[in-house]
């Protein structure tokens, strides 16, 4: 069992923290196991005895390839960004990549961030994007890194599933959509058309700016589309999660409402939107949403709780930022 502060393994897991690279801290028994369940390759487990006595524990160690590296407990929680530590983490690897990272999924919308820089709302917008469907994610140059151990918290996992890009500019995102014949939409908080009379259907990209300055001047002028979310006089703005999952969800809804079937995400032919089928009419839309658990993130969740939410250190005394402006 590591005991001491200056072995060698645990400094190089804590300058991961502040890495960008391609390998990425996951803290918390819910991460680990999520990628063991998409097949990511995991470089090193560290883990506390008294997690790996618990029964969460156990069925955690069974999953892996190897035994875990176990570390006292006090050593652990110095190596985690949680306020609250759970006894494991794991080094995966985790390369990212550009524009070329993305599938081209005609008729499948794409998030574009730009200049979002609090990890917690990049994790959040990540979740939103893979539970609405979207095809990817594409982060602008300066965007904060989706490695980020708060990002890969907040996600719950899809950072690991959804495709990532970073890095992205805009030209190179379009020339390497330009076979399912992008739009861009950009979200602004007013003077936009509404949500709900727009045009959503075909393959959009949804840009939204960060919380405060908003989307730049150069996207802005690009956007066939901007998109205002209606809203009481009241109320000047929407958080980014909020305003993405709301117009991702839309986007969604009035292409289930008009017999679309969205393509699935990880298919690169190009298709078009086709009615249902007289076969179809009654049956339950499928339309890639929803996958089956597997099976080590089902074992693991049997009879426990999901905590990896739990708030940063880094975060304790300081303004949050998810209440500020969207759009």
């Amino acid at each position: 069992m590591i005991s001491n502060r200056q072995n060698q393994r645990l400094k190089d897991i804590r300058r991961l923290r502040r890495s960008k690279g391609a390998q990425a801290l996951l803290e918390g028994p819910h991460l680990v196991a999520e990628a063991l369940a998409a097949g990511l390759p995991l470089d090193e487990v560290l883990a506390t005895p008294p997690f790996l006595a618990t029964p969460e524990g156990r069925r955690l160690a069974a999953l892996l390839p190897a035994a875990p590296l176990e570390v006292a407990p006090e050593l652990l929680d110095g190596l985690t960004d949680a306020d609250s530590p759970q006894g494991v983490l794991a080094v995966a690897r985790l390369p990212r990549a550009g524009v070329a990272a993305l599938p081209v999924a005609p008729g499948r919308p794409y998030l574009y961030l730009d200049g979002l820089q609090d990890p917690g709302n990049l994790g959040a917008l990540a979740r939103v994007a893979e539970a609405a469907g979207a095809a990817g994610l594409a982060l602008s140059p300066g965007c904060v890194h989706p490695n980020h151990p708060r990002a890969l918290r907040a996600s719950a996992g899809s950072l690991l599933r959804l495709p990532v890009a970073v890095a992205a500019d805009p030209d190179a995102l379009s020339s390497h959509l330009a076979a399912a014949h992008p739009r861009w939409a950009a979200l602004v908080p007013r003077d936009g058309q509404s949500l709900y009379d727009a045009p959503l259907g075909g393959t959009l990209i949804l840009a939204v700016g960060a919380e405060g300055p908003g989307l730049s001047p150069t996207l802005l002028a690009r956007a066939d589309l901007r998109l205002t979310i209606p809203m009481e006089p009241a109320v000047e703005s929407l958080n980014a999660t909020v305003a993405a999952a709301l117009v991702l969800f839309e986007v969604r809804r009035a292409a289930v409402q008009k017999g679309w079937r969205l393509p699935k995400r990880d298919d690169p032919s190009p298709q078009k939107d086709e009615a249902p089928s007289k076969k179809d009419e009654g049956s339950p839309k499928k339309d890639g949403a929803s996958s089956k658990k597997d099976e080590a993130s089902s074992k693991l969740d049997e009879g426990s709780p999901k905590k990896d939410g739990a708030p940063s250190k880094k975060d304790e005394g300081s303004p949050k930022k998810d209440g500020g402006s969207a759009i």
